[in-house]
């Protein structure tokens, strides 16, 4: 059984053309790559990754940057 397959020109501009090319690898075509964004992400490898921040001082960084904001806007 043999596979047709067939072909489509689509316009895009070059700052696109030039993302997929960058990563594009010899072995995968650009409709490879752009398949690739199809793939459902499994959410669970970022399970965890941000168990080590420090968040009180988070949220103090975060209180301290509103306030200095709030004072240049008066």
């Amino acid at each position: 059984m043999s596979t047709y397959m067939s072909s489509i020109n689509i316009s895009i501009k070059k700052e696109a053309y030039e993302f997929l090319k960058e990563i594009k690898t010899s072995d995968k075509s650009f409709s490879d790559v752009i398949l690739s964004f199809k793939k459902e992400q499994d959410l669970m490898k970022f399970f965890g990754v941000l168990k080590y921040l420090d968040w009180n001082k988070k949220e103090k960084t975060i209180k301290d940057l509103r306030s200095s904001f709030n004072k240049r806007i008066k």
